[in-house]
């Protein structure tokens, strides 16, 4: 329906804030950790949202980052996952945190969630590994820019993997992947910077 609203930080409770775009106040349902990150009361803020319709209700969910909406999709794209079950999960976990469990097959991390138990957990990676392999097939014929060096080094492609598990092409990570460290520091650490200089 739309991408995302612009206007004035109205109020906020503890599910959703009201943002005025031009006199109409839009209730939007958002996570925690996006309520933290989206700005001030009175200010003019912009929330990547997601519209979700049914027979008797049409709710609007808000989010501070494109990666925490492509979490949010990925989420409710497993089955046995609703949209206020995906919110819940996003206000405890930063999507470079769920990037790096997803596909480090990291049960431990996904299971203390709240709603999430170790049958949860595995379906989460089972449903969006998969997900990922029909992507790295579309993506394969792809010219590959990583040169010898970054392709023997195995934090590259779980990077790889992390960021495209958040909406990126193969393509674009390829193109920052010299402007990073990818010798040193954890893989979400590295997935951080990464989103640091993709989101520019």
């Amino acid at each position: 329906m739309f991408a995302y609203l612009k206007g004035v930080f109205d109020s906020r409770t503890m599910d959703y804030i009201v943002v005025d775009v031009n006199g109409v106040g839009y209730k939007i349902f958002m996570s925690e950790n996006s309520m933290k990150e989206i700005g001030e009361i009175g200010k003019e803020i912009k929330v990547h949202t997601y519209v979700k319709v049914r027979e008797d209700d049409i709710s609007i969910y808000g989010f501070a980052s494109c990666e925490e909406l492509r979490m949010f999709e990925l989420l409710i794209s497993v089955s046995g996952i609703g949209a206020k079950s995906a919110i819940t999960i996003l206000s405890n976990i930063e999507p470079s945190t769920f990037a790096a469990a997803v596909v480090s097959d990291d049960v431990n991390v996904l299971k203390k969630l709240p709603g999430v138990g170790a049958k949860s957990a595995q379906r989460i990676i089972l449903e969006l590994k998969d997900k990922l392999k029909s992507l790295s097939v579309e993506e394969s014929t792809a010219t590959s820019t990583i040169n010898v060096e970054l392709a023997n080094n195995e934090n590259v492609e779980d990077l790889i993997s992390a960021l495209q598990v958040l909406g990126y092409s193969r393509k674009d990570i390829e193109s920052i992947l010299p402007k990073l460290d990818c010798k040193n520091g954890s893989l979400e650490e590295l997935i951080k910077n990464a989103l640091a200089i993709l989101s520019k």
